[in-house]
């Protein structure tokens, strides 16, 4: 038995994710990139909630922004089934 869990960070063999011209680093710096943009989104989204002056407002602010992310996934999924 291995001493990481299942996606832990950083991966022994990336995939690939979706080009098979790419080097093994290329995917590795591309992984990194995206798990990057995704810990800063998550960032923003705590900074935001941080300001909010009690738990309450902090709490209603998550569901505004729960709603407004599953407003955004689905005007994606609606054009990509019109894209199909």
């Amino acid at each position: 038995m291995s001493d990481r869990r299942s996606g832990q960070w950083p991966v022994n063999q990336p995939i690939d994710l979706g080009s098979a011209e790419l080097t093994e680093d290329e995917v590795y710096v591309k992984r990194a990139a995206e798990k990057a943009l995704h810990e800063m989104c998550l960032d923003s989204i705590r900074h935001d909630l941080e300001q909010q002056p009690t738990g309450p407002s902090a709490q209603a602010k998550a569901r505004l922004w729960c709603a407004h992310i599953l407003a955004i996934a689905d005007d994606v999924a609606t054009a990509k089934r019109k894209a199909a």
